[in-house]
């Protein structure tokens, strides 16, 4: 919808260069308005009456503008905006709250919004074209007026020449009587140049104000049309209807309630598929966990092998050292080399409790890794859910 800023641009600029030639011939005017200054001063009036009139009939178009733009892009209108509005008065009481998802109107009341808002055009423009005809009715009763007064004033000169002889005297009585039969001339001619230039500058500006006001409604009817929902029940006649009205109805409240089940079936659709992706996700992870299971198990096993292994070969070592030691003692060996070996059973003992505590250690942080991983599978279980 395209705001009527152009069309208030070019009344602007014609009002400027009425304006202009006004003031460049200010002098002229000024006398001939005061031929006659009170039909001259209404005949004023009603142009500026039917200036303000044209400048508001294109402005009360941009609420109506800033209504349907919010409308259309689904954001709120102030109520200042909407109280304002003149021309969609109807398709506010229509269509005002049913905001979100898709509109759709049948054709009957596509054309019965459009035949409310034209009407309403017509109405508002029927002000500026009785204005101009008042002006141009203004001018002529001036003129004819004024004429009236010549007759009259050419009537009396002649009266009063006929009783005189003197040429003279003649000539300065026909000077004076022609006074007033000029003096009604300038009332017809002056009062005929303020009503048809009036009227066209009125004429000018109701030009541009309907230009305005068309496009309005060519804009609002492409949008409607995007709108409407044709009917298949056959061709619809002036004021004739191929189905009775409450089939109609209840057929146009059958499609709005399948197009509510259709966008609940898309959305349970989505909803499903998301739920699907989220379970993949789900499966993916729980993959990972369990090959990081297996990998941790296998290498428990190695180390509880390589444990098992080293257990009986310490023992088999302390075992050779004791004997050693003891044939050594049998022998009569020195008491250095009993200490060595008795230190070097002691480190052997250390070295088993250390393998011991280690494997208790490593084993705790299993299930501690367990408990985890099983608060981890339990905690995506319930996000899913």
């Amino acid at each position: 919808m395209a705001r009527p800023y152009r069309y208030l641009v070019r009344m602007l600029l014609f009002v400027a260069a009425v304006s202009g030639v006004i003031a460049f011939l200010h002098a002229q005017l000024i006398e001939a308005f005061l031929n006659a200054p009170v039909l001259n001063g209404i005949i004023v009036f009603v142009l500026l009456l039917g200036v303000a009139e044209n400048f508001r009939q294109v402005i009360i178009l941009n609420p109506e503008v800033t209504w349907i733009r919010g409308f259309q892009s689904d954001t709120h209108v102030p109520r200042s905006t909407v109280r304002r509005l003149r021309l969609l008065v109807p398709m506010v009481a229509m269509i005002g709250e049913r905001r979100g998802g898709r509109l759709q109107l049948s054709a009957s009341a596509t054309r019965t919004l459009l035949d409310g808002i034209s009407s309403r055009l017509e109405e508002s423009r029927d002000l500026s074209r009785y204005l101009i005809g008042l002006l141009i009715f203004l001018g002529l009763l001036g003129t004819f007026w004024g004429l009236l007064e010549t007759v009259s004033a050419v009537s009396g000169v002649i009266t009063s020449l006929s009783g005189s002889t003197d040429a003279s005297t003649l000539f300065n009585d026909l000077q004076a009587g022609l006074k007033a039969p000029l003096g009604g001339m300038g009332t017809a001619f002056g009062t005929s140049l303020f009503g048809l230039a009036g009227s066209l500058v009125i004429g000018f500006l109701d030009l541009q104000s309907g230009q305005a006001q068309n496009r309005f409604f060519n804009d609002l009817e492409e949008w409607l049309s995007g709108l409407t929902r044709l009917g298949s029940g056959g061709p619809v006649g002036d004021g004739d209807q191929s189905v009775p009205a409450y089939i109609q109805a209840l057929l146009e409240q059958t499609a709005d309630n399948l197009e509510n089940f259709q966008r609940t079936v898309q959305q349970s659709e989505q909803g499903r598929q998301s739920a699907n992706a989220a379970l993949v996700t789900l499966g993916e992870r729980l993959s990972q966990l369990t090959e990081q299971m297996r990998a941790q198990q296998q290498m428990i096993t190695r180390i509880t092998d390589t444990q098992s292994s080293v257990g009986p070969s310490l023992e088999r070592l302390v075992d050779t050292l004791a004997r050693s030691q003891q044939a050594q003692t049998a022998a009569g060996g020195d008491e250095a080399m009993r200490a060595a070996l008795k230190g070097i059973e002691t480190l052997l003992a250390r070295l088993i409790d250390e393998t011991q505590a280690g494997r208790a250690q490593f084993t705790q942080d299993i299930r501690n890794e367990f408990r985890l991983l099983a608060r981890t599978i339990a905690a995506l279980a319930d996000d899913q859910r």
